[in-house]
């Protein structure tokens, strides 16, 4: 069977340790620059001692170098590079070609923002010398399949978390809107904006036919139980997206997916086995209600149409709302057959606005059906009010950490006046040392052997020790800071050794030729990576298009489908009599195009109404 890894997000130091506290087999996060979430950058500093700490358990850790680099910035790039090596990273996730050149001796990821969703571009990304392919979220296991059957590398794959409505690398709507790229990092998320849905009646005339809906807003990635086919489809990494997420959602979504995989008896890529903390419950912390996405290649409701946020659980109706000195007391009735849920003093609540916005608020006294809050706009009888913080279930994360230990097996024999103590850990090191003692036979020998296995077994910092084996004549009488003493010092011993880590894959580089054009979707920004790409044969017509800005570009195409998701489908064979749908937004008309025959829906510029300087969605 192949080994399986549970690669976590961090944001930070504090965050990519408590991932691998909790059973991660790998943590992704970003240097100081050149990450595809720009707010989550960390010192070099950092990643060292993320990297020492991981590299006990053999937990991998990679850097995020997953931006587009343009000419200026190569030098920069690459030093910061060579500096992450240093500290001790096992791998990058690289976007821009250019960093082949880098002369790194780790090896290359090819992200998710590679746009890799054909076997054919997957194969060129091998021949290119990446040895994992992290692929696009909106894959069939079918289409995933045929990639194992093209190909020889590692193959990652998305599990968890927020979704992004485009393919990933293929959407330029951020920068359209206000010259801050997603390939660069500076994504302004308009794709979960508001926006009133339009047709075109005739040229030039429109019909609103939709207000104030997150129409480009997915809901988030949950393949908790379809890990098993993943794997049998050839997937070896399960990814949790979250770089900009809190510890508390880190955790418990790396707790709930390590569990997860814990079931399907396959060896982890990583040591050290879980104890203690929390029951992970991914419902719990932020997410914008669940979706297998196109797993199955088949669509279903994929949109969180009524709200981009994090709406939670459904608590009740609201009854009444009273106001007095600046606060508000809000009472609820049941919404359905199970009743309010048990509410917490602190817990989160949230309701959708007339105008379509998400408004929330923290309950400070929370008794049945009552909530005691500071008063805010926009809440009445008649809407419905969910909790999106249980501040019951936050506390138990916090409160409640999970402890990660490495065992090691100890066998212990002794003569009249030593002792050798050997030790193995799981991970295959060994170790042993040798101590004297005063001569002395123990009266009591059970007693004498209980005290040693109890002893012995005890943990000393990361390491959870049993005893396997005596060999002895008589047992010798031994005090417990003795005992103590051997269990830490076998600790120290292994703490001395490196980690038997299982080693990475490689890629190697092979002959490959491209032979279609290549344009602006294929994020060409720098000489370097045109070299590479012309080096293979192709003929690149366009630049990336955050240096072209080419008019009239598809800002997104998707398998996502707006009319699919209204119930306005027409199936492989489009309409003649459909009208041109539009997404409005702050003065801006986005086009909606439907590639029926591939299932496939676009979004391009259209027009700004009236605006004499574009603004950016609201």
């Amino acid at each position: 069977m192949q080994e399986l890894e549970l690669l976590a997000p961090a944001r930070n130091l504090d965050i990519g340790i408590a991932a691998i506290d909790c059973g991660a087999d790998a943590v992704y996060l970003a240097g100081p620059a050149f990450g595809a979430r720009q707010a989550a950058g960390n010192p070099i500093e950092d990643i060292e001692k993320l990297c020492r700490y991981a590299h006990r358990f053999g937990v991998r850790i990679f850097l995020t170098l997953n931006t587009l680099i343009y000419d200026d910035e190569l030098e920069t790039a690459r030093k910061m590079a060579h500096e992450a090596e240093d500290a001790g990273v096992d791998a990058f996730i690289v976007q821009d070609l250019a960093v082949l050149k880098f002369g790194l001796k780790v090896p290359l990821h090819a992200s998710t923002q590679c746009a890799i969703r054909t076997p054919e571009k997957a194969r060129m990304m091998e021949s290119l010398g990446f040895s994992r392919l992290v692929l696009e979220r909106q894959l069939s296991l079918d289409t995933i399949r045929a990639i194992r059957q093209a190909t020889s590398c590692e193959l990652e794959s998305f599990v968890h978390g927020a979704l992004c409505v485009s393919y990933s690398g293929n959407c330029y709507l951020s920068e359209y809107l206000s010259g801050r790229s997603a390939n660069r990092g500076q994504c302004i998320q308009a794709c979960r904006s508001l926006y009133d849905l339009e047709e075109e009646t005739a040229p030039g005339k429109f019909r609103r036919i939709g207000r104030n809906k997150a129409y480009l807003s997915l809901k988030d990635l949950s393949l908790k139980t379809r890990l098993a086919e993943l794997s049998d489809a050839g997937i070896c990494s399960f990814k949790i997206e979250g770089r900009l997420k809190s510890r508390s959602y880190v955790t418990n979504a790396v707790r709930e997916y390590s569990l997860a995989l814990d079931d399907i008896q396959a060896p982890r890529t990583s040591f050290g086995s879980v104890s203690g903390g929390f029951t992970p419950d991914t419902s719990k912390t932020f997410n914008r209600d669940f979706t297998s996405l196109y797993i199955d290649g088949k669509r279903s409701k994929w949109s969180s149409l009524d709200s981009a946020g994090h709406l939670g659980e459904e608590v009740g109706k609201v009854i009444s709302v009273s106001r007095a000195g600046g606060e508000m007391t809000v009472r609820l009735g049941t919404s359905g057959t199970d009743g309010i849920p048990a509410l917490h003093n602190g817990d989160g609540f949230a309701f959708i606005s007339p105008g379509g916005s998400l408004t929330g608020f923290r309950g400070s006294v929370c008794q049945g059906n009552m909530i005691l809050a500071r008063s805010v706009d926009g809440i009445s009888a008649g809407m419905t009010l969910y909790r999106n913080i249980d501040s019951s279930f936050e506390k138990k994360l916090e409160t409640s950490p999970c402890k990660r230990q490495l065992h090691a097996s100890v066998k212990l024999s002794f003569t009249d006046t030593s002792l050798l103590a050997t030790a193995e850990s799981e991970d295959g090191r060994t170790v042993s040392l040798e101590l004297p003692f005063q001569p002395g036979t123990a009266e009591n020998q059970e007693r004498m052997l209980s005290l040693l296995k109890t002893q012995i077994g005890k943990s000393s910092g990361i390491w959870a020790f049993t005893l396997e084996g005596i060999e002895a004549g008589q047992l010798p009488l031994l005090p417990v800071s003795f005992i103590n003493s051997v269990r830490r010092g076998l600790a120290a011993e292994l703490d001395s050794l490196p980690c038997n880590s299982r080693p990475l894959a490689s890629g190697t580089v092979s002959a490959e030729k491209i032979s279609s054009p290549l344009t602006y979707k294929d994020n060409v920004a720098n000489t370097i990576a045109a070299e590479i790409l012309k080096e293979r044969g192709a003929e690149i017509s366009e630049k990336a298009y955050e240096i072209s800005h080419r008019e009239g570009a598809e800002l997104m195409r998707s398998k996502y489908c707006v009319r699919s998701q209204l119930g306005l489908c027409p199936g492989k064979k489009p309409r003649e009599d459909a009208k041109p749908l539009f997404l409005v937004n702050n003065g801006r008309r986005l086009r909606l195009s439907f590639d029926c025959t591939q299932c496939e829906m676009t979004v391009s510029a259209a027009s700004d109404i009236g605006l004499k300087t574009p603004g950016t969605p609201s």
